[in-house]
Order: structure tokens, then sequence, then C-alpha cells
């Protein structure tokens, strides 16, 4: 007797069933640690932002109270713009330093792997021992001004509203550059000789093969380096904090330090629970935004002649 081949039906449920095999078990405990310890208080922290809670006694329901207060305080709003000059200025100043340090160490030379090694070493030291270096670095009174007797450099660097934001760009460049033109590094390593080759052959210079051939054959690191930078930027809470606390007066009181600030200062976990959620959603948004307007879900071949 002849078995009848499955249906198209049956034929569907049979791929379905052997798709989720043995292998696809082993996301399970990724998927229990994020959901612990990333989803589940990230939930907390959502209903949260609707309670009125001083981090020892029992929460009692707020409604929108927190979220009025966070669109209505005045420093927290002074800390949104602040954000977002602070992840504008560190954007254009970080990613065409990076590329540029990314694509001087991929070329050949042995003295570019030293040069390599050189801009490596920031991302060595953590953001805490940075801080307190540069502020020593910076101090007036015992720092590099007093060491080199330099008057240029006896300027109160962090206590001048005019030039602290600025020198908190300057150091978490310095901090995050190297991260980024390593990424550059690699990226560039992986073009074909051959298209640079070709490029030299029709006559293109140093300036307009990097225009033509480089950056369009590494714009997807570019996308992810820039969700980097971007999503980073909004977290940054660390070198602020022991650089200058916020000060001079609230001149660097960024939005995640503002969130620790009313938290763990104010004792208003609600109304720092709301500034939470708007960093998580802000990042959320811009991530899916770059990532929609890249079409980096297509990720088709990035060597189109090679």
């Amino acid at each position: 007797m002849l078995m009848k081949s499955p249906t198209a039906p049956a034929r569907s449920r049979q791929k379905r069933a052997t798709s989720i095999g043995p292998s696809n078990w082993l996301l399970a405990p990724a998927l229990v640690f994020f959901a612990v310890f990333a989803l589940i208080p990230l939930l907390g922290v959502a209903v949260l932002s609707f309670m009125h809670w001083d981090g020892l006694g029992t929460p009692s329901l707020a409604g929108m109270a927190n979220w009025q207060q966070t669109f209505s305080n005045p420093v927290t709003l002074n800390a949104m713009w602040l954000t977002f000059a602070m992840t504008v200025l560190c954007y254009l100043t970080q990613a065409p330093i990076s590329i540029l340090i990314g694509v001087f160490m991929a070329g050949e030379q042995k003295y570019r792997a030293v040069y390599s090694v050189l801009y490596f070493l920031p991302l060595l030291f953590s953001a805490a021992a940075v801080g307190i270096a540069f502020k020593a670095l910076l101090d007036p009174n015992f720092g590099l001004s007093k060491a080199f007797n330099i008057g240029l450099l006896s300027q109160d660097w962090l206590g001048s509203t005019d030039l602290v934001f600025y020198v908190l760009i300057f150091v978490i460049s310095w901090c995050f550059v190297p991260f980024h033109s390593l990424l550059y590094q690699a990226a560039v390593k992986q073009i074909p000789v051959s298209m640079n080759e070709a490029a030299m052959l029709d006559g293109a210079g140093r300036v307009r093969t990097f225009f033509s051939v480089t950056l369009p054959q590494i714009k997807y690191t570019v996308i992810t380096s820039s969700t980097l930078m971007i999503v980073g930027s909004l977290t940054y809470f660390d070198l602020v904090f022991v650089m200058t606390n916020g000060g001079p007066g609230n001149a660097t009181r960024i939005l995640p330090l503002d969130m620790y600030l009313t938290g763990f200062r104010s004792y208003q976990m609600g109304a720092a629970s709301a500034i939470a959620v708007i960093l998580v959603v802000v990042g959320l948004l811009v991530s899916l935004l770059l990532n929609k307007f890249s079409d980096t879900n297509k990720m088709e071949s990035q060597q189109e002649g090679a």
C-alpha cells in the first residue's frame, strides 16, 4: 500500500516542529537572565514612577503627580536641555575623530600599530579613575598650571560655568574615542585591497578614495557606532558625578545625574523613576529610528563590485 505524501499544511507543521529543536532551548538561560535583570526591574521602575516613595517607607499611589513635577521642574527641564546639547556635541566631536583615527590605524605601516596601543590606553582606565585624574590635573591650585607654570592652564576649568561643559565633552571624548576607533579600524581592514587599488588606478587620491570607497564600505559600522554614541551619551553619569557633581550650580546637571540626585539626595524615588523611564524611552526611540532609516535590517553586502 502506497503512503500518501504529506499535504502542504502538514509539511508546514512539521517544519515548525523541527525549527523548535533542542538548540533553540539554549536561548532560554539568556532570555531568563534578561527578563529577571532587565525587563522586570524596568517594569518596576515604570510602576514606581506613579508612586510616592522616599526609599524607606511604604510606597503610596501618586497618579500623575511625579510626571507633572518632572515636566514642570525647571532643574529637570534644564537637565533635559543639557543632555541634548551634550549628546549632539559629543557626537559631533567623537564621530569624525574616531573615523579618522580608525582609518589611520588600519594602515599597514608598523608604526601605526604602536599608535594603536597608545590610542587604546584610555579604555583600560575606569571612568571614576579618569574623572579623579582630570579633576586633579585641571585644578588651578596644584594641577598642570603649577607643574608647568603656564598661565593659560591656571583657569578654573571646572568652576567656570562658561568652560566646564566643554571640558566635560573633551574628557568624555578622550575616554570613548578609542573604542569607536577600534570599530572603524576593524571595518576598514575588511575592505578588499582591490577596491583601493582600483580607485588609485582611476586616479583617485587619498581624500577621494576615503569619500568614495572607504566611507561607503563602512556605512554599517558608522550606523552602529553612531547608535552607541548617541544612546551612550544618555547614560553619562560617573564622569560627571566625579568631576563636577552637577556643578557649578546646575551647569552640568545632566538627566542621569538629575535622576540620581532626585532619588538619593532628595529622596523622591517616584520622580527619579519618571526620569529613568524618560531616558529608557528616548534611548529606545533613537535606536529604532537609526535602524529604521538606515535600512540596516537589509544588511546587503558592502563589497559591491569587489
